[in-house]
């Protein structure tokens, strides 16, 4: 698996935005941040299942603070689908992409080859695509947001943060 102090891989997919329209999401080998210099990269095992959009609904209080977008393997139209006829996720603001094949999550190194789905993994990069953060959870478990959100701002800070750091706190030492 592809951790911290790695670059994130240049992809192009699918995918759906907050007006669900289709569109093409990704960073490329010269990413230039869409609105900040941080970015959270998250992917689910599947549309239509119980756990994602709680995830994603959470996942979303993070795009006033970095890049946001969610990857599955299922395609665009299923995503199209599940935002029309789910209302945690109706209204999210961030995109949801398609890695049809997988071909992402294979080179993050974060399939799951027996249900021929991806992990529940995070990745937290900054303006030149170095992970600061990865994290990946078992099928069944889903992720905090706030504790994504609070590490997100651990890491915008720049300084020593604690275990219990929150935004506003002193630094470590």
């Amino acid at each position: 698996m592809l951790t911290v102090g790695q670059q994130f891989p240049a992809f192009s997919l699918q995918g759906i935005n907050e007006n669900n329209e289709f569109v093409r999401v990704g960073v490329d080998e010269n990413y230039q941040p869409l609105k900040h210099d941080w970015s959270v990269v998250y992917f689910y095992p599947k549309d239509f299942t119980f756990i994602c959009p709680t995830e994603i609904a959470g996942f979303d209080t993070l795009v006033d603070h970095a890049n946001v977008i969610g990857i599955s393997g299922d395609n665009e139209f299923c995503k199209l689908a599940w935002k029309q006829d789910n209302e945690l996720i109706g209204n999210i603001r961030h995109t949801l992409a398609a890695d049809c094949g997988l071909g992402l999550s294979s080179v993050l190194g974060i399939v799951n080859e027996e249900e021929g789905v991806c992990y529940r993994a995070t990745f937290i990069f900054d303006k030149n695509r170095i992970i600061q953060h990865a994290s990946v959870n078992a099928l069944d478990t889903g992720r905090n947001h706030t504790e994504v959100l609070r590490t997100l701002k651990g890491l915008q800070a720049g300084g020593l943060t604690g275990c219990a750091w929150d935004d506003g706190d002193e630094f470590v030492g």
